[in-house]
């Protein structure tokens, strides 16, 4: 049955005097695109970046980025309902400022900015996922290689600056777990760290940062070895951070005390996945820790919203590949032979499987 409030709104009940049922959680979700399309287009404009520290009128936002379209104010108003721009006054008379939020990760001047993640996502995601239910059926991939024949990586490496821009996306969203893992683990038992598919070296910086004392090695492709030395370089590490290159699936990994991986066994199968804990196994000596850095799904698989999503981005990325569990960790670890495996939760959704040798 339904009921009129004194504003209007209607809300169904499923008998009188029950309870009244609130429709809000399924609008807000299945109509969440229009606001997370409003976030990537400011992004996209360059629009944080724009306002960085000042305050500005629409009609100074319009012409620096050639809006003409009669919503300017619709779409800047939206930004500042969803809590993500400030304004003083109303109307033509209107300031707009960034919030201290976005001030902080989404100005591209600043050292904080994630947004390169961001900007992936309205490039390539976006798009992608209108297919979800095509990869649901088939379970096959609905990214670039379904229509070029290239797969995601192909694209990547076939670009030197694509990938670089892949890269510092990654570095982004990466920073916070990876301080909080330089911070929350005792590192202090171990002298060396090999990160495998280290990227721009981001991690093994973090860590040599933080812990004088450690050597670190970051390990990636051939392609991705120059960018991860400059960075390394430019952070003045180069006496303590290497940059070492190598296809994690076909060479043997560097030795190390610890060997780290951050977001790289989502990336796989289950097959796949059991190749590289073995291959850390192998790697490392007794007593020392195989760590990964991902968005683990809480075991009951009914509260890490993000890292269920990642996995269901795994499939649009790659078919086979998904996100896991603390519990599957744990028991893959078991299995190639690591005596013992803890969970660490670092930063949002994001946790580190530690397994022991």
């Amino acid at each position: 049955m339904s009921e009129t409030s004194e504003g209007g709104a209607v809300f169904t009940g499923s008998a009188a005097g029950a309870p009244s049922l609130d429709p809000s959680l399924i609008m807000q979700v299945g109509m969440g695109f229009l606001t997370s399309k409003a976030l990537l287009s400011a992004v996209e404009l360059g629009l944080f970046t724009t306002l960085g520290s000042a305050a500005v009128s629409g009609q100074q936002i319009a012409d620096r980025h050639q809006l003409r379209s009669r919503a300017v104010y619709d779409f800047l108003d939206g930004l500042v309902a969803l809590g993500l721009l400030e304004r003083d006054g109303l109307g033509d008379d209107a300031r707009y400022r960034n919030t201290p939020e976005t001030a902080v990760f989404l100005d591209t001047n600043s050292p904080q900015y994630i947004g390169g993640i961001l900007e992936m996502a309205n490039a390539r995601l976006y798009r992608f996922w209108g297919d979800l239910t095509e990869a649901l059926q088939t379970g096959q991939p609905q990214n670039e290689i379904k229509h070029t024949g290239h797969s995601m990586f192909e694209e990547l490496y076939s670009d030197a600056a694509r990938l670089e821009q892949f890269m510092r996306a990654m570095s982004g969203i990466s920073a916070g777990s990876f301080s909080a893992l330089a911070e929350q683990f005792d590192f202090s038992r171990y002298e060396s760290v090999c990160d495998v598919g280290g990227a721009t070296g981001q991690l093994s910086i973090i860590l040599a940062q933080r812990h004088p004392h450690l050597r670190c090695t970051s390990f990636d492709l051939p392609v991705v070895e120059p960018i991860a030395a400059r960075t390394i370089q430019q952070a003045g590490l180069a006496d303590r951070v290497k940059a070492v290159s190598g296809d994690f699936f076909a060479d043997p990994l560097p030795t190390a005390d610890v060997i780290t991986m951050g977001l790289i066994l989502h990336d796989w199968n289950l097959e796949r996945k059991r190749q590289l804990i073995r291959a850390a196994f192998d790697a490392l000596p007794a007593g020392g820790a195989f760590i990964v850095v991902e968005n683990l799904i809480d075991d009951e698989r009914r509260e890490n919203v993000f890292g269920l999503m990642m996995s269901l981005n795994m499939l649009i990325e790659f078919g086979d590949a998904f996100d896991y569990t603390g519990a599957d960790f744990r028991s893959w670890c078991i299995d190639a032979g690591f005596r013992s495996v803890e969970v660490l939760p670092l930063a949002g959704p994001v946790s580190a499987g530690i397994a022991y040798k």
